[in-house]
């Protein structure tokens, strides 16, 4: 029996790659023989330069970029076998980089992966996928034109500096100098978020206070972000005010939209592609994916029904491996999950089963594979 193992990062105890590993440790324990394919996944955020280059057997590489609040940090990108990069924001830009105390959207830049798609660019690619979640910034991806050549202007004439506070002062927006490698680069984002740029479902309203946005910021933010895109209907005729996604870390959806003409699309999507996980299904009687928590969201757009609208042409059993149930998990039964298994043995802390992570994932494998194989045994 050939078994594929991918799940998601447990954030904040395990990686993809980890969950992998202890998942298959429990198979084994039951299944000796089995033939098992680890393919960890992430679905546009951080894990997603990992998984996709350990799915397509690519490399890792490092660079030193800006980070959000302007300081040098190391961020890592992939190179695949197709000649292809990826890049994940939440490297260069992401809100695990700045200390909770020092959160601030206003301030926090997206320059660093500006650099990162430069750095990419050396390597001579023709292709960046990127993920997009994660991020620190609101700055509609300001920073990141930047890094690329776009000169911001005030009405004097006068370059901007970096962060979402000079949003407001744009007047104009010279793209006379952005990297002309970027019109001969293919741009495909991950990004499972739909939020407009602006309004009571942007940028700014929803994600802005997780960032620590206080009430007059978010508004601040909000109007910046408006501002910009009213600059950018009028110097470039481009209107994305309206458009799915520009909401994307920060406003970065817009920024790629608008700079790099990128197509954004499912982030589970993009990283099963990538992977080429349809050329392991035709052979695989069963998929054990998993992820921190499962409810009623899990199924916009999130790793394991991603996973189970892939393997339903082929009719595979698809069974969850999970943190917790929340309220609404149930529904991902109606798009192809079969099974749905917390990894939890007993009463005990957030803080404990997450530094258990990979004993209880491994346990709950087993435990998993136990009723699998009674349930072959039933006549």
């Amino acid at each position: 029996m050939q078994i594929i193992i991918a799940p998601d990062s447990f954030k904040g105890s395990m990686s993809a790659l980890e969950a992998a590993n202890a998942i298959e440790k429990g198979v084994k324990k039951v299944f000796k023989n089995a033939t098992t394919i680890k393919i960890p996944i992430a679905d546009g955020g951080e894990g997603t330069v990992e998984a996709i280059v350990m799915g397509a057997n690519g490399i890792i590489k490092e660079t030193t970029v800006t980070g959000p609040l302007g300081e040098k940090v190391k961020a890592h990108y992939g190179i695949l076998p197709d000649g292809s990069a990826v890049i994940e924001m939440a490297a260069a830009s992401g809100i695990t980089l700045v200390p909770s105390g020092r959160l601030n959207p206003m301030e926090a830049t997206t320059y660093g992966t500006g650099e990162l798609v430069k750095t990419a660019l050396d390597e001579g690619v023709k292709k960046i996928i990127m993920g997009i979640g994660g991020s620190a910034t609101n700055d509609g991806g300001m920073g990141f034109a930047q890094a690329l050549g776009v000169v911001f202007k005030d009405e004097e004439g006068k370059p901007l500096g970096l962060g979402a506070k000079y949003l407001k002062d744009i007047h104009t927006i010279d793209v006379s100098g952005i990297d002309p490698r970027i019109k001969e680069t293919q741009f495909i984002v991950a990004c499972d978020v739909k939020n407009p740029l602006c309004g009571e479902n942007g940028a700014s309203a929803v994600y802005g206070p997780q960032k620590g946005a206080t009430p007059q910021m978010v508004k601040e933010l909000d109007h910046g972000l408006r501002h910009y895109a009213s600059v950018i209907k009028e110097v470039l005729g481009k209107d994305i005010i309206h458009v799915e996604g520009t909401g994307a870390a920060g406003g970065l959806g817009a920024g790629l939209l608008v700079f790099c003409n990128a197509v954004l699309q499912s982030g589970i999507k993009t990283v099963l592609e990538a992977v080429n996980i349809e050329q392991h299904l035709k052979d695989t009687g069963l998929i054990i994916t998993g992820e921190g928590k499962i409810d009623g969201q899990s199924v916009f757009g999130k790793g394991p029904v991603g996973i189970a609208e892939a393997a339903k042409p082929y009719h595979i059993p698809v069974m969850v491996l999970t943190g917790g149930i929340g309220e609404g998990a149930y529904k991902a039964y109606e798009y192809g999950i079969s099974s749905i298994m917390p990894i939890v043995n007993g009463p005990i802390s957030l803080e404990e089963s997450m530094g258990r992570g990979r004993e209880l994932i491994e346990d709950a494998s087993e435990r998993m594979m136990r009723i699998l194989k009674a349930g072959m045994l039933m006549k």
